[in-house]
């Protein structure tokens, strides 16, 4: 079984944060193979070596374990553990709401999930052929132009837990980056997906 550590950096990237505009992340610079990220021990982070980090810090022994499933999401850790019954199941690595979209805390339950799910608050406005034109839009803040859409941002495997928050795929940039889903790498979410079902208890604690 593989364990938690640390990652040696961790990314000081406030900056960037201020750059995602939802759950999901649009701007394209953060999914560049090409986009490198200054660490804080001064070393450069490729987005590649970032995914590779969050991989792994996320683990899955669960396939041969039975019992109830349960979720703990801890945000001190940057953490969602999955347990059936009393066993650890496995990891997965997160990223959570960060500061004014907090993710709430407390005793939860699955109440929807949607493979293909896409955010009705946060995407881009497009034209009839799809191009973007207005990009990251707040639907309930940006006006939309005449003669365009809007197209709300994918967030694949979404599991909702409370309101508009939920877990789902998403990028992980190793700080607390949503506007207070439970972002995870694709792998995990998927994993996830498949073993919850609506009622599977979630805990949310600090």
């Amino acid at each position: 079984m593989n364990h938690f550590r640390k990652p040696a950096a961790a990314l000081a990237l406030a900056a960037v944060a201020a750059l995602l505009g939802a759950c999901a992340n649009y701007d394209t610079r953060l999914n560049s193979r090409s986009t490198q990220y200054l660490g804080t021990d001064g070393n450069i982070i490729s987005i590649n070596s970032q995914a590779s980090i969050a991989e792994s810090k996320s683990y899955w022994d669960g396939d041969g374990i039975s019992g109830a499933p349960r979720i703990v999401i801890d945000l001190s850790e940057q953490t969602a553990s999955f347990y059936k019954g009393d066993k650890l199941a496995g990891v997965s690595a997160i990223s959570s709401g960060r500061e004014g979209f907090a993710t709430p805390t407390g005793n939860y339950k699955i109440i929807q999930k949607n493979k293909d799910h896409r955010s009705n608050l946060y995407g881009n406005y497009v034209d009839a052929a799809g191009t973007v034109v207005v990009r990251d839009v707040d639907v309930k803040k940006d006006p939309m132009p005449p003669g365009t859409r809007f197209e709300g941002a994918p967030m694949p495997y979404f599991m909702r837990i409370v309101g508009g928050v939920g877990m789902h795929q998403g990028f992980l940039p190793g700080i607390p980056d949503s506007h207070g889903c439970i972002r995870m790498p694709e792998k995990m979410a998927r994993i996830f997906f498949e073993n919850v079902s609506k009622g599977t208890p979630v805990a949310i604690v600090n």
